[in-house]
């Protein structure tokens, strides 16, 4: 009780203009000026005479900031107003209407040079030591629908097939480091493989460039099971796995397979689950050449009650690919796609994707981009300066980003000055001399 008596004694004011609630955006903000994103923001976009059109690098490390303090709409940036939120960043810090503004001036051609953007600044992330270099590259391709709830967002009126307004992005994710390697907004009732022979060829070209020189490979749902998706795999020389929707023709050829060709699964009881795999050719339209590949399928044993089974007994599951090896191993490095999906539920809920903030599409665009772009700065804090932990954003926020601080002037230097005791002190200061000694980014 004598606890409750004191609280009531304890009087409260909001002002000290030293304070910083989220003193610990100066890890992320020193990572984004090491890579130079302010100066290649502002030479890369070009909103022309558009009302936010100055200041390009300015507004767009706001509304990351914002995001990686875990605001979710414009009007959260007010926190980085605060205080000395400013000093840490580095930047003034503008206000949500500018921001608001600067949004609302993309178009569908801005966004794209936000594209360059986010290539560009992958190249650069990798080149200081995040990238795969020499090893294989696991791509995994897939798309989310993202909810929306007014009637009045360009792209989103109609409903999808889900009976839900929103928007369909095309998502490409690293696999194992998670890193949002391309992204692309569509309307809500696009096809999951709408554009994606494109987006595939531009995902592979920028890797490419960015530094990736090993093996790459490409993982996807049965979404994007299209001669598009193989085609542009093949031109670029990489091997790709797609999962198939079951068919009667599928029925067919998998009923034909003889008991030989079926190999058990490891780590099941015998006879219960097993693999087996048999040359494909998947045909285009046409005009388009048939494509020699490979199809995988894996059978479980189904409960006696199961519904909808293929033949007596079992449950199939198959994909295509055009990679070599035993098909037990194809399988199991299949089946490891499921790792996009930590990737996706990070962006809409550990970032600011769980909604889309304008009417407009190519703000909305432009949100999406500065979305992965500040994914992949924690992405890319975590390998280049904390020692890989994997840490989802939460975690990353909680521990490393959302510190108290309290600015102060002495000795002519600027102190900022954090909580005694903190537990992860010491990484935090490792990882802010690990960020400050890298070398400059070579000049575009």
């Amino acid at each position: 009780m004598r606890a409750c008596h004191s609280l009531k004694r304890l009087h409260t004011g909001f002002d000290d203009p030293r304070l910083v609630a989220d003193a610990g955006l100066l890890l992320p903000a020193t990572l984004a000026t090491g890579l130079g994103l302010g100066e290649l923001l502002d030479a890369r976009v070009q909103l022309g005479g558009a009302a936010g059109g100055a200041h390009v690098g300015r507004k767009a490390l706001t509304v990351i900031a914002s995001v990686l303090a875990g605001g979710d709409c414009i009007e959260d940036a007010e926190a980085l107003r605060a205080g000395g939120t400013g000093v840490v960043l580095g930047q003034a810090v503008p206000a949500p209407s500018t921001l608001g503004t600067f949004l609302r001036s993309f178009s569908y051609g801005h966004v794209r040079q936000l594209d360059a953007v986010s290539r560009e600044a992958l190249a650069r992330a990798w080149a200081a030591g995040a990238g795969p270099g020499e090893g294989a590259l696991t791509i995994d391709l897939d798309s989310t629908l993202c909810q929306t709830y007014g009637r009045a967002k360009a792209g989103a009126r109609e409903r999808n097939y889900l009976g839900q307004r929103g928007y369909h992005p095309l998502l490409a994710v690293a696999g194992g480091s998670g890193e949002v390697l391309h992204s692309r907004l569509r309307g809500g009732r696009a096809a999951a493989g709408r554009g994606a022979g494109s987006f595939v060829r531009e995902t592979l070209a920028r890797v490419r460039a960015a530094g990736a020189t090993g093996p790459l490979y490409l993982r996807a749902d049965a979404g994007f099971y299209t001669h598009a998706v193989v085609q542009a795999c093949r031109q670029a020389g990489a091997r790709c796995s797609i999962t198939v929707r079951l068919n009667p023709t599928l029925h067919r050829v998998i009923a034909a397979l003889p008991p030989r060709a079926w190999q058990p699964l490891p780590g099941w009881t015998e006879g219960q689950a097993a693999v087996a795999a048999t040359p494909y050719t998947l045909v285009g339209q046409k005009g388009k050449p048939p494509l020699p590949l490979r199809l995988v399928v894996r059978r479980v044993e189904a409960p006696a009650e199961a519904q909808l089974r293929l033949l007596p007994g079992y449950r199939y599951h198959a994909f295509i690919t055009n990679r070599p090896g035993d098909a037990l191993r194809l399988e199991a490095l299949h089946r490891r796609h499921a790792e996009v999906e930590p990737t996706i539920c990070e962006l809409k809920h550990g970032l600011g994707l769980n909604h889309f903030p304008s009417g407009r599409f190519g703000a909305n665009g432009a949100w999406l981009a500065l979305n992965a772009l500040a994914h992949n700065l924690l992405r890319w804090l975590d390998q280049l300066a904390l020692g890989s932990l994997r840490l989802s954003a939460k975690r990353l926020r909680y521990r490393f980003l959302r510190l108290p601080g309290r600015l102060t002037r002495s000795a002519r230097r600027r102190w900022l000055h954090l909580p005694a005791t903190w537990p992860w002190a010491p990484a935090f200061l490792a990882a802010l001399a690990r960020l400050r000694a890298l070398p400059p980014p070579a000049p575009a």
